[in-house]
C-alpha cells in the first residue's frame, strides 16, 4: 500500500493483478472529510457515472453483468435512486470500484475510474492527482531497473564467461522475419527475445491485459536489458538492422540457455513471488 500527498491530503494506492487502484474515499475527503460516504454515493447516483462504470466494466471485465447495469442505468438520475459502491460490486460483479475493510479500509476505483471521480470533485484536485500518480509511478519504474541493473551486474560475469564455451547457434527466426522493416527498436529488440511483435502479441493473447513484456519472466528481464545495451552498441557502429535482429536474436538464444540453467536466477524468481 503506497501513499502519494495530493494537495495536503494522503491518498492510498494498492496494485492488484498488475493494476492500480487508488483509494476515493480519500480523495471524497477534499471535498468533505466527515462524508466521503455520502460524497460517493451522490457520484454514483449520476447517470453519466453509471454509463462510465458500465461501460468500463464491458471494457474490462467479462463477468460483468449488462442485465443488472441496464437496471440501473434506467434509476440512475431518479430522485429515489440511491446506490453504494457495495451494492455495486455485488450486483453487478464489477471490478472497477473495490470495498475494503480494515486498516487501509475505504473505497478504491482502478486508476481510470479514480481519475474520472477526482475530476468530479475538483479538476484542480484531478491535475495534481494525475501529477503525484505518475511520479509515484516513476519512482516505482526506477527501483525496478535499479533492481534490474543490479541482479545483472550478479550474473553477467557467468553469462560473459560461459559464452565463449557455448557454440554458435542458429537463429531461430526465419529470413522473411529478419528481413522485415521493424517500425521501432523495441518491435525489433521484442522479435530477436520472443519472437514476435508487441502487436502480434496482443493479437495472439487478446485475453490478457498489458503487454509482452509484462509477461516476461525475470531470466528474460535480465536478457533484454543486456540486449538493449548491445542494440544501442550496434547502432553506434552503423550495424543495419537486418544484421542486427540476426545478430541479437543468436545472442538471445545464448544467453537465455545460460540463464536458464543459472541457479541464481531461479533464485530470484523465488524471491519474486
Amino acid at each position: 500500500m503506497a501513499k502519494i500527498n495530493v494537495l495536503d491530503k494522503a491518498i492510498s494506492v494498492y496494485t492488484v493483478n498488475e493494476d492500480d487502484y487508488i483509494c476515493i474515499t480519500d480523495i471524497a475527503k477534499y471535498k468533505d472529510t466527515d462524508r466521503t460516504d455520502y460524497i460517493i454515493q451522490n457520484w454514483l447516483r449520476n447517470r453519466n457515472t453509471i454509463e462510465f462504470l458500465g461501460i468500463w466494466e464491458q471494457l474490462n471485465n467479462p463477468k460483468f453483468k449488462p442485465i443488472e447495469f441496464d437496471g440501473f442505468k434506467q434509476q440512475a438520475g431518479l430522485n429515489s435512486f440511491s446506490l453504494t459502491a457495495k451494492q455495486w460490486i455485488e450486483k453487478t460483479g464489477a471490478i472497477g470500484l473495490v470495498s475494503k475493510s480494515g486498516r487501509y479500509g475505504g473505497t478504491y476505483a482502478h486508476k481510470d475510474i479514480a481519475f474520472e471521480f477526482a475530476s468530479w470533485i475538483s479538476v484542480e484536485f484531478k491535475l495534481y492527482l494525475i501529477k503525484e500518480f505518475q511520479r509515484l509511478k516513476d519512482e516505482e519504474r526506477k527501483q525496478l531497473g535499479w533492481d534490474i541493473r543490479r541482479n545483472l551486474t550478479k550474473l553477467n560475469y557467468r553469462i560473459h564467461t560461459d559464452a565463449i564455451k557455448e557454440n554458435l547457434i542458429p537463429p531461430e527466426l526465419s529470413k522473411s522475419q529478419i528481413n522485415v522493416i521493424y517500425a521501432t527498436e523495441a518491435d525489433l529488440l521484442n522479435m530477436a527475445l520472443f519472437g514476435t511483435t508487441a502487436a502480434g502479441w496482443r493479437e495472439n493473447n487478446s485475453d490478457k491485459k498489458g503487454n509482452i513484456r509484462d509477461y516476461a519472466d525475470v531470466s528474460q528481464l535480465l536478457c533484454l536489458a543486456n540486449l538493449e545495451n548491445l542494440n544501442a552498441h550496434f547502432i553506434n557502429e552503423g550495424m543495419p538492422q537486418k544484421s542486427r535482429l540476426e545478430r541479437l536474436n543468436q545472442i538471445a538464444i545464448q544467453q537465455m540457455r545460460i540463464l536458464a540453467d543459472a541457479s541464481s536466477v531461479r533464485v530470484l524468481e523465488k524471491n519474486d513471488e
